[in-house]
């Protein structure tokens, strides 16, 4: 904290506005959107801070930005990536996770105190929401679930009902009660994503608004299509797959371990992309025939916009950026993860996907459903129809005028 200075509240036309990001370190998908954010903010001359943990830390650190690493937050999961929801509960078990709880309250009101935000922006986290109230400093709240739930499996009813009734159901309340305002980077109706992760009470409902995906490159901001294929090296009659893996390391590195097999052996008229997700890894390829393999790809944007096929797990982030680009996707959700299972479902509803279940997930079941995707048009036709309804959509700048407004106005609607 050493250096960060102080100030009196100020505007972007009046350098010396302070901005907290106190985002969620599981995954990249919340510093992803954050991310340029903070970029917009800081060149209008605002000042930020980041508080996360985990995942995220290295990639803000890669972004440039200042950092404090909050006490960590985690789920459990299997070797196969799966969600292990017993374990999350039993270990670290409900009294130790409300410590954590209260040990991030706790370190989130030291940090506030030093850097003197005068808003704070919470991603899918509780504690720097509980940490504004106590300063009396205007927050916000980025979110895009609003509830976790528990498959209805036979082994899970119990714990579901647990779940439902305890501890994870009031943090959904905290989240709409406590902030200023809820913005959620999704659709409006009927192509909202995360519908049935948002069963939001209706008193809380006046403080929410969806403001639309979050994008770091729009679609128009980046050449033509073609004259990217053709800077990338991408033949004109091969069909590109573009295969963005992210998540929680421990998620995704037994699928990216399935796909880069299968992708080995992919036929020739099919390029395939793939990234494996870690930020601040080399950046240089690795060729395999017909598939390219990166550790990270630092212009994801131009390949989604070069490609024709997108191929990923289940996140709100990769999904939204996909329709955004007008792109159709095989997803692969991570099983039992029920936020993922449900934006995938919510994907093959709208036409503009198809689901594989990870545990079904072989060279004949893939290839079987590219094959199937580009002999049926109907993905496209209708990727399209729903890409010029959400194009008018710009949740970065939503954001952007949402916090200044906030951080200036102390408004709390």
């Amino acid at each position: 904290m050493m250096g960060l200075g102080l100030s009196s509240r100020g505007s972007p036309e009046n350098p010396g506005l302070r901005i907290y990001f106190g985002i969620c370190g599981i995954g990249l998908g919340h510093a992803g959107r954050c991310v340029p954010i903070a970029r917009k903010l800081e060149e209008k001359g605002a000042q930020i801070l980041f508080s996360t943990y985990r995942d995220a830390v290295r990639y803000i650190e890669q972004e440039g930005f200042p950092l404090v690493e909050a006490p960590s937050m985690v789920f459990m999961v299997k070797p196969d990536g799966t969600v292990d929801f017993r374990q999350t509960v039993v270990n670290p078990g409900p009294f130790f996770a409300s410590f954590t709880l209260i040990k991030q309250v706790k370190r989130e009101i030291e940090f506030m105190r030093a850097f003197k935000p005068d808003v704070v922006v919470s991603d899918s986290r509780v504690s720097p929401l509980l940490a504004a109230k106590a300063l009396g400093i205007p927050d916000v709240s980025i979110l895009n679930q609003f509830q976790i739930i528990i498959p209805r499996k036979s082994k899970f009813l119990t714990l579901a009902k647990l779940v439902d009734t305890g501890a994870l159901a009031t943090i959904g309340k905290i989240w709409t009660s406590g902030a200023t305002h809820l913005m959620i980077p999704d659709f409006p109706p009927p192509y909202t994503l995360s519908a049935g992760n948002l069963r939001i009470p209706k008193s809380y409902q006046k403080r929410v608004r969806l403001i639309g995906p979050i994008l770091p490159v729009h679609p128009d901001d980046l050449p033509s299509r073609e004259e990217i294929r053709r800077r990338l090296g991408v033949e004109d009659d091969a069909f590109l797959i573009f295969a963005p893996i992210s998540g929680p390391v421990n998620e995704r590195a037994y699928l990216t371990d399935i796909l880069q097999k299968i992708f080995k052996e992919i036929p020739d008229e099919y390029q395939v992309v793939m990234s494996l997700g870690y930020p601040n890894s080399s950046t240089r390829p690795v060729q395999y025939g017909n598939l390219t393999v990166y550790s990270w790809v630092p212009n994801r944007f131009e390949y989604l916009k070069a490609c024709d096929l997108v191929v990923s797990k289940a996140g709100h982030g990769t999904i939204t950026q996909a329709i955004c680009y007008g792109k159709p996707m095989i997803l692969i959700p991570t099983p039992s993860h029920t936020e993922q299972l449900n934006n995938a479902r919510r994907v093959a509803d709208l036409g503009v996907g198809e689901v594989l279940d990870q545990n079904d997930l072989t060279k004949e079941t893939l290839l079987d459903t590219i094959e199937k995707m580009f002999n049926d048009r109907s993905y496209w036709r209708r990727m399209d129809e729903v890409q010029r309804v959400v194009s008018r959509l710009n949740g970065l700048e939503t954001a952007v005028e949402t916090i200044v407004r906030v951080a200036e106005s102390g408004d709390s609607m």
